[in-house]
């Protein structure tokens, strides 16, 4: 039977989901079905709006979720996604988003095409993205899982498999038939929600210890079952060399995996110059800033209200933490208050894993459509038809990225949001970072060097994941029942990050072409400048 918490918690997401779909159907009436406007939102929208819209894109059922529930796990060691989630932005603000903003129209290959042969560095980027992408969209589909689990008090298998389907089914509408502008709107409603949802615990958990961090702190290290080694690090990372190498692999894959998030550098193209773009950057750091710090208040006070021992009983990977508290913080169940603010809070959580699902869809189609598509296949009739078509097909590839999506989300409901996130930074860092900064910094960087640090670090990154103990081991790996883990580590950014670099230098020695020097330039004034931008 489903209670009055769950009742409103349905009721509130049949809301937000009448009021997006409402926002699509707007969208889709006064869309004139161009390249520009599918994936970029006719670049109208201003630094502030864009700032909401990254904030919202960033802000993703692994940080309100994930990383909440592994410091309410493990305390301490949980910290490291937080500060590596908001360190990012500063690699993102200082090497990338103007840069970006000025070379390309719509993905990262367009930064990588500007001065190297097109068709190959295309198929190789947008390879990269399109797999970056469905990892991400992974971890929001299991947030999905885990909440409706909860949500319908244990339903079980069937209710997290339709929960999963279900969410996979809307982004495909609102990516198919809204576009970036449908998308944008969608996130900055989502990301003001959230920061709302966020602050309101943070006050709540406050509150209840009167203001006083360090009594949050002591009794969250008391109701931890660990004591005071809940404070400090090891918990988690500290078994030995291998979980140590493990936190300095995950700790380098967040922080530099952002800025090769394709979500999120499609984000630099929706605002019309490379100082929009700059300053939505600044917009959005002091937004993710904020709710990174609440983060942390929320994880430990998780600990401390409700119990590890609690969380991992409702939910193994801790995914579960933040609803549970925002339960007993409104006066526990069967209260008024718990209702309504458990059901606000769910409302939130499933707003934001809906926001940044389409997000993610929307950059892996543009990537299917504008990069492989428009390399395997000549163009014909005008440009205004191979527009055409090419939206055609990303509307297409959007319905095939969604099924894998859902697929892929049903065999790994069982682990931690966050921690399939920090996966998807990993291969984001390996495959997309090191081509970038070479082709936006290097000027010997030549079109095999591309090719190989794109391959080199994906190719490893994806190998590694596979051969390691979160696919097969343990108990906890998706295929329990079998062990072929090599690989000694969960992340393996710290092997296929440098793999991704030395890829890229050694095709380039080795490269029988030298590099252009008139396109290098040209790149280079444009990326500097903006003249000539799109």
């Amino acid at each position: 039977m489903i209670d009055d918490h769950q009742t409103l918690a349905l009721v509130l997401f049949s809301v937000f989901i009448a009021v997006t779909l409402g926002i699509t159907t707007w969208v889709s009436r006064r869309r004139h079905g161009s390249a520009e406007e599918f994936y970029a939102g006719g670049r109208l929208f201003s630094p502030i709006e864009n700032g909401f819209a990254i904030a919202g894109d960033y802000m993703s059922a692994a940080s309100f979720l994930g990383i909440s529930g592994l410091i309410a796990l493990f305390g301490y060691d949980g910290l490291l996604y937080s500060v590596g989630f908001l360190v990012a932005w500063l690699v993102v603000l200082f090497l990338v988003a103007e840069l970006v903003r000025n070379c390309g129209r719509f993905t990262l290959a367009d930064v990588v095409a500007a001065r190297m042969r097109e068709c190959p560095v295309r198929i190789a980027a947008g390879a990269a993205s399109v797999t970056v992408s469905v990892l991400y969209l992974v971890a929001q589909m299991v947030g999905a899982g885990s909440l409706v689990a909860l949500l319908l008090g244990g339903a079980g298998q069937q209710a997290r498999t339709w929960m999963v389907i279900g969410v996979g089914a809307l982004m495909v509408v609102y990516v198919a038939f809204g576009g970036m502008r449908a998308t944008t709107w969608i996130q900055i409603v989502k990301a003001v929600l959230l920061m709302g949802g966020a602050v309101a615990l943070t006050v709540l958990v406050l509150v209840r210890f009167h203001g006083d961090f360090n009594a949050l702190l002591n009794t969250a290290a008391e109701r931890s079952g660990h004591g005071r080694d809940f404070l400090a690090p090891g918990l988690k990372y500290g078994a030995g060399w291998t979980s140590r190498l493990d936190f300095i692999s995950l700790g380098i894959a967040l922080v530099l995996g952002t800025a090769g998030l394709p979500h999120i550098l499609s984000r630099f193209y929706t605002v019309p110059t490379a100082r929009s773009a700059r300053r939505s950057v600044v917009w959005s750091i002091g937004l993710i800033g904020g709710f990174y710090l609440m983060t942390i208040v929320l994880g430990f006070g998780a600990a401390a209200v409700l119990g590890s021992d609690a969380v991992r009983t409702s939910n193994t990977a801790g995914n579960t933490a933040v609803p549970l508290l925002a339960l007993d913080l409104g006066g526990g169940a069967g209260s008024t208050g718990g209702t309504v603010l458990f059901a606000v809070v769910a409302a939130v959580a499933f707003a934001t894993i809906l926001a940044v699902v389409a997000g993610i869809t929307l950059a892996s189609s543009a990537s299917v459509a504008h990069d492989l598509y428009a390399s395997l296949r000549r163009p014909r009739g005008t440009a205004q038809d191979a527009q055409r078509a090419e939206v055609a097909v990303a509307r297409i590839a959007t319905v095939a990225v969604g099924a894998v999506a859902i697929g892929l989300a049903l065999l790994a409901q069982d682990l931690n949001v966050a921690f399939l996130v920090g996966l998807a930074f990993a291969v984001a860092a390996s495959a997309n970072l090191p081509v970038l900064l070479y082709t936006l910094f290097w000027r010997r960087f030549t079109t095999r060097g591309a090719v190989w640090s794109v391959y080199g670090g994906l190719i490893p990154a994806i190998t590694l994941v596979v051969l390691s103990p979160v696919v097969s081991g343990n108990q906890e790996s998706l295929f329990p029942g079998m062990d072929f883990a090599f690989f000694p580590l969960d992340n393996p950014g710290v092997v296929s990050i440098p793999l991704g670099f030395l890829m890229g230098w050694l095709g380039t020695v080795l490269s029988p072409e030298a590099a252009d020097e008139a396109r290098h330039a040209e790149t280079e004034v444009r990326a500097l400048t903006g003249a000539g931008a799109a």
